[in-house]
């Protein structure tokens, strides 16, 4: 083993003995398992958002966020290890900066990096030499050099390499999979330099069982694309075959539960009614732009995005057909949209598709409600305003039966679909989450 130069020894030296306080900026679904998986370890932890109702929860013990439970909260809240803040001046209190903040599209597609820009130029003020910061955010392969280093730089005044370290992790958070959590996934981490990638490999080693070193940041940015692009295209296939297969009279579950059973060579993908959450709709198309400023064109990204973005007018098309089946009308039925969140058991809403098939139902003249455990109200959103604050309907036979139809857009685990199908006329069913209950002939439309 090499020798490690003298200037970053006592990092290393730190971080084993703890002595090394981890500042988390953005405590969301990212950011908050994290913090918590560097203080379960011991680490002195420092988290930093701007929003003050989370620093108001953690300081009062309760948890924002569905999947996290109060008491991991609490155990937060009553460590003299754990500190929670809107003061970014704090950041100079820490040893390491990681950066958990959204990256989203713009309305052209665009990256926005709004977010990233803004914490570097609130953090860089308060930096000091010796400190790494990494960023977490998925965005395009050169962000971390291009972006994040030249504002550091300019407004701190030292230079990384020199003064202070900077790399690159992507995140790989899965909420709602009781499988896997922070500790237990794999972490790729890239850096400018060798030093800045030791320091961000043992760092997070202390904290997660298993971490996979890279060349560069521009190859760990690479590598958070690639794994949600492979999602995209297999999930847009899965969906185009699904349209193929309705036609055929064929049922795609049927066809997927035979395929998997091959051993080799093949990996399971399931339709659904359109993509969601802020990975799997918004990551291909950071390298669709970043391909484009190299005169690239991504056929394969853009062809699956098209195909997903087209899936809800897909599910309103099966809807109305389901409708004419029973000499109804789209026009002034009364449709419950089942499963608000992105994916199940969780309470995020982002991106998801259920918004946009309730705004076309809306435009066709239906009467829309929802309903999903997790989301009881609709938080503010940036593109379906008109829903802030609606309520989900409560949950009974009387309230469902009032509805001519039923879409179930997002299959939580805890709806009990019987119920549903006690009552309801007709079952629009884009997950499969009916198939393993008895109803009527035609009572519910597969999409």
């Amino acid at each position: 083993m090499r020798t490690l130069p003298k200037t970053i020894s006592p990092i290393l030296e730190a971080i084993k003995t703890r002595n090394y306080t981890v500042a988390v900026v953005g405590l969301g679904y990212v950011g908050l398992p994290l913090l918590m998986a560097f203080h379960e370890q011991k680490f002195p932890v420092l988290g930093i958002d701007i929003d003050a109702n989370k620093i108001d929860s953690i300081q009062n013990g309760f948890s924002y966020l569905k999947h996290i439970p109060d008491t991991a909260i609490q155990n937060l809240q009553e460590s003299d290890r754990c500190r929670v803040t809107t003061d970014f001046s704090l950041a100079k209190d820490a040893d390491a900066l990681l950066i958990c903040v959204p990256t989203p599209l713009s309305r052209h597609r665009e990256p926005d990096l709004s977010y990233v820009e803004k914490t570097v130029k609130a953090l860089s003020p308060h930096m000091k030499k010796g400190q790494i910061l990494i960023l977490e955010s998925t965005t395009y392969p050169g962000t971390t050099e291009e972006v994040v280093k030249p504002i550091c730089e300019k407004i701190s005044g030292l230079k990384s390499g020199k003064d202070f370290y900077l790399a690159y992790s992507p995140e790989r958070e899965d909420p709602g999979n009781l499988q896997f959590e922070t500790a237990t996934i794999p972490k790729v981490v890239g850096a400018e330099g060798e030093e800045a990638l030791e320091i961000a490999t043992l760092l997070y080693s202390e904290a997660i069982q298993k971490v996979v070193p890279v060349s560069s940041t521009r190859t760990g940015e690479a590598v958070k694309l690639l794994e949600n692009i492979f999602r995209s295209v297999n999930i847009a296939l899965v969906n185009e075959l699904k349209i193929v297969f309705d036609k055929m009279e064929i049922d795609i579950h049927e066809v997927i539960e035979a395929a998997k059973t091959k051993p080799f060579g093949y990996m399971p993908f399931y339709p659904g009614p359109g993509l969601g959450g802020h990975c799997i709709p918004i990551d291909p198309f950071y390298l669709t732009w970043k391909a484009r400023e190299l005169g690239i064109h991504t056929r394969f990204i853009e062809l699956a995005g098209e195909i997903n973005t087209a899936m809800p007018h897909y599910v309103i098309k099966r809807t109305m057909e389901a409708l004419n089946s029973q000499k109804k009308a789209v026009n002034g039925s009364r449709i419950l949209c089942i499963g608000l969140a992105y994916k199940p058991n969780i309470g995020d809403c982002r991106e998801s598709p259920a918004f946009t098939i309730m705004d076309l139902l809306q435009a066709q003249g239906a009467e829309v409600e929802y309903f999903d455990p997790y989301i009881p109200e609709v938080p503010q959103t940036r593109e379906h305003k008109n829903w802030h604050k609606k309520k989900s309907i409560i949950w009974d036979k009387k309230a469902l039966s009032s509805f001519d139809a039923a879409i179930v857009i997002t299959h939580h685990s805890s709806i009990p679909y019987p119920d549903l199908l006690a009552v309801c006329p007709l079952i629009i069913d884009t997950r499969n989450a009916c198939a393993d209950y008895p109803s009527k002939p035609s009572q519910v439309w597969k999409s």
